[in-house]
């Protein structure tokens, strides 16, 4: 049976641990980010936890039902980071792009918990803010309905996808990350022409970009594709526009 969860009111009244800190589940969740860095996913442990925060092991269980609720509430801090101190412009296509990369940006801070919490679907505050804020910003386009779900499931997943998969990089150790670096110059770019042609002609366009994010190219990609049919809806809807015999 899951045990418990005290309100945030009942928390707020406990006696300070043995150093000097009162537990709050933001602090918590403060100190599971840090323990990630440090010790990575297997390191975060409900044991290691409570000695990270100088109290019993079970006080996990006064603010979450486990590692895992402690898991959705780390994914709903990283949205909340990415979304803290946007300003909307009021141009749509800007405010995606803002978004996005104030997305990658904030899981790529924290790598061990992007690995941990892309794919995760937490339902709480910050995450939903974040949706509405999305869907807001398509619906104001005079997208279809059907055409808003389907950008903002795109953006959405290609944001996370890309935040975990360059986080799985950088969460890698330092000396397999160089080598995987290392491959483009020491293996692709010296391929020979008579038996990769293609791979030959653009070995040093490669080199250059291979390891960098392609994010950025592919959210410029993602909006191409809205943009066009954002064109497209409001061309439909032109009253004005004649038709073709």
């Amino acid at each position: 049976m899951a045990k418990k969860v005290v309100p945030e009111e009942a928390r707020r009244r406990r006696r300070p641990t043995r150093q000097g800190v009162v537990v709050t589940q933001h602090l918590i969740v403060e100190t599971a980010l840090r323990m990630l860095h440090e010790h990575g996913r297997d390191g975060l442990t409900v044991r290691r936890l409570g000695l990270a925060l100088g109290a019993d092991p079970s006080t996990l269980y006064r603010y979450f039902r486990g590692i895992d609720d402690l898991t959705l509430a780390i994914a709903d801090e990283l949205i909340g980071r990415a979304m803290h101190g946007r300003r909307p412009t009021g141009q749509w296509r800007t405010d995606l792009r803002e978004i996005g990369l104030r997305i990658h940006t904030a899981y790529l801070a924290h790598p061990e918990a992007a690995v941990l919490t892309a794919s995760r679907v937490s339902g709480r505050a910050n995450e939903i803010a974040g949706d509405e804020t999305v869907l807001g910003i398509l619906r104001s386009t005079g997208l279809p309905d059907a055409d808003v779900v389907r950008i903002y499931q795109a953006f959405v997943d290609q944001a996370l996808a890309f935040a975990a998969l360059d986080a799985a990089s950088l969460a890698l150790p330092e000396a397999a990350r160089a080598a995987d670096e290392q491959v483009w110059r020491a293996t692709y770019a010296e391929l020979p022409a008579e038996t990769h042609p293609n791979i030959a002609a653009l070995a040093p366009l490669l080199v250059a970009r291979m390891n960098d994010s392609a994010y950025p190219a592919a959210l410029e990609m993602l909006l191409d594709s809205a943009e066009a049919s954002v064109r497209r809806a409001r061309r439909d809807n032109d009253p004005d526009r004649t038709t073709a015999p």
